[in-house]
């Protein structure tokens, strides 16, 4: 029996150098966050601090390890203080503009 390799079409594989794609979704969601905590605070509307603690919780689950923690915990804490000014500023309970 012949062997059929041909030694001289062997290439040894050799990884492609892989870069990390700029994903912008944790840093937009951060945004957002921020945004609708601070329309929540100025202007009294609940549902936009629902909206900021749902865009930082966005923003935390698809943010990278290396990234900075201190502007994901701000963002939780800019939200979550949203919902609590909100509330304790009017405590009835939330309706929905479009489902009046």
């Amino acid at each position: 029996m012949s062997d059929n390799r041909r030694p001289v079409r062997v290439h040894r594989f050799r990884p492609a150098l892989i870069t990390q794609v700029d994903d912008a979704l944790p840093d937009y969601m951060n945004l957002m966050g921020m945004i609708f905590s601070m329309c929540s605070l100025m202007l009294k509307i609940k549902w936009c601090a629902w909206v900021a603690i749902f865009a930082a919780l966005v923003g935390f689950a698809n943010s990278r390890s290396s990234d900075d923690a201190k502007q994901v915990l701000s963002s939780f804490m800019l939200s979550i203080s949203a919902v609590v000014v909100t509330y304790m500023q009017n405590p009835a309970p939330m309706t929905i503009p479009f489902m009046q």
